[in-house]
């Protein structure tokens, strides 16, 4: 999941439980702050009552000991006023229930004893209940729709503030590390941002890549120079085991190590001819100007092979159901591809094994396959078998430099052939090219 994906589904997450909290909060801080606001009222009604009292007399509300009452039609509100008890005093808002004509009914009420004329007075001010929570469900409403409303606005303020503070990183991301095409290096170019951990990682990527240019420019160097200067001293000794050879003097034994030395000099030969083949191939030193069929390279990597085939009686299969036109290729470093696979097959397989190659369109990709009934590649050595000089153990035995696999993989990548390698020990492996549509002639059917 992306950073900036886990950053908004965070803010997102937090934000939900904030409304869920609110949710859960709104009726009690709904119903404290109509509580609050109807406690003001009453006590203003109170404060404006004994204003009138203080001003007019108390006699504007009672005469001759009578209370004085007054009610809405509805019963919503009322005001009392009578004398009580020299003792009583009162000063307190709560909920009380009222009997008013046969009806009982829930009211906040404000109780409160004052002197008037030397006489202690009670007045009571209350305010239906019901009145009271009628404006909760709107209230609670338009609060839930300003915080839902704000809740969205902050989360598209989050995902562009983080879309804007995470532009840098994405753009070393891709640059950087995604775009980067090993070995193939460009110049360095800043990435600019405000953001002092983005600088610091932007200039790390680049010592690092720095770093592994120098290494990979000087394995080229050394593959490529060894592989010159080796070659020389190869052929000379060669001449001299070959003009050994013409003597006539020389012993049976010796003419035995001599055929030892010889041999060990080949291989010596190959797997210098094979480094420098790397090399080239790295270095960009092929160029990609050859147009072939795949039937017809696929032919003559068999007739090539064929003689390898008769010495381990192995059936090879050949099946071109799709035979396209391949452009802008090296058919030299593609034969040499398609050979190393099928000399592959051939030297893990059984006796009297099989071989199946397969060229056709699959998935909307054209797709060479080599599959055979060999040995097999273990699970845990499977990431490895493109390594140079990594020998498997299934090579232990047999002829090999570890070097095959590697130029599959070099010729693979100079074309941007994609390969895909699936295998069970004991029932043998396949090999599967998936060849870039820019390789394919798409005007020849």
């Amino acid at each position: 999941m992306k950073l900036q994906t886990k950053l908004t589904l965070f803010n997102t997450i937090s934000k939900l439980v904030i409304v869920t909290l609110f949710v859960l909060l709104l009726p009690g801080i709904i119903e404290s702050i109509n509580k609050n606001y109807t406690d003001s009222r009453l006590i203003k009604q109170r404060d404006k009552l004994l204003d009138i009292v203080h001003k007019k007399g108390i006699s504007n509300y009672i005469e001759n000991g009578e209370s004085y009452g007054s009610y809405l039609p509805l019963k919503e509100e009322y005001i009392s006023l009578d004398e009580a008890e020299p003792g009583l005093h009162l000063d307190t808002i709560k909920d009380e229930k009222r009997i008013i004509e046969q009806d009982t009914i829930d009211y906040r009420i404000l109780s409160h004893t004052f002197i008037a004329g030397k006489k202690n007075y009670l007045l009571e001010i209350g305010k239906s209940s019901d009145t009271i929570g009628e404006t909760s469900g709107p209230l609670q409403s338009i609060a839930f729709l300003l915080l839902l409303g704000m809740v969205l606005l902050t989360i598209l303020a989050d995902q562009a503030y983080s879309n804007y503070i995470l532009r840098p990183l994405r753009i070393i991301i891709r640059t950087k590390l995604l775009g980067k095409k090993f070995p193939s290096f460009t110049a360095y170019k800043e990435v600019k941002t405000s953001t002092v951990d983005f600088q610091h990682l932007d200039i790390s990527i680049h010592k690092m890549v720095e770093t592994i240019e120098g290494a990979f420019q000087k394995e080229r160097e050394f593959i490529s120079n060894a592989s010159h200067e080796l070659m020389t001293p190869i052929s000379i000794l060669q001449s001299k085991i070959e003009n050994l050879f013409e003597q006539d003097d020389i012993a049976d034994d010796t003419k035995l190590r001599l055929l030892e030395m010889q041999k060990i000099l080949n291989r010596l030969k190959s797997i210098t001819k094979t480094l420098l083949l790397i090399s080239q191939i790295e270095n960009h030193q092929f160029l990609k100007e050859d147009t072939v069929t795949a039937g017809s390279l696929l032919q003559d990597v068999y007739e090539e092979i064929s003689i390898r085939l008769q010495d381990k009686n192995i059936n090879l299969e050949l099946g071109v159901s799709d035979d396209v036109e391949l452009i802008n290729v090296n058919k030299f470093l593609l034969f040499n591809l398609l050979f190393n696979l099928i000399n592959n097959a051939i030297k893990y397989n059984r006796e009297n094994g099989k071989i199946t190659v397969t060229a056709k369109w699959a998935s909307g990709q054209y797709a060479i396959s080599i599959a055979d009934t060999g040995i097999g590649i273990a699970e845990e050595e499977l990431p490895f078998i493109f390594n140079r000089f990594k020998k498997l153990k299934k090579s232990l035995s047999q002829d090999s430099f570890g070097l095959g696999l590697p130029i599959v993989r070099s010729i693979a990548d100079f074309h941007q052939i994609e390969i895909q390698v699936s295998s069970v020990q004991g029932e043998g492996s396949t090999f599967t090219l998936l060849l870039p549509p820019g390789l394919i002639n798409a005007t020849v059917k």
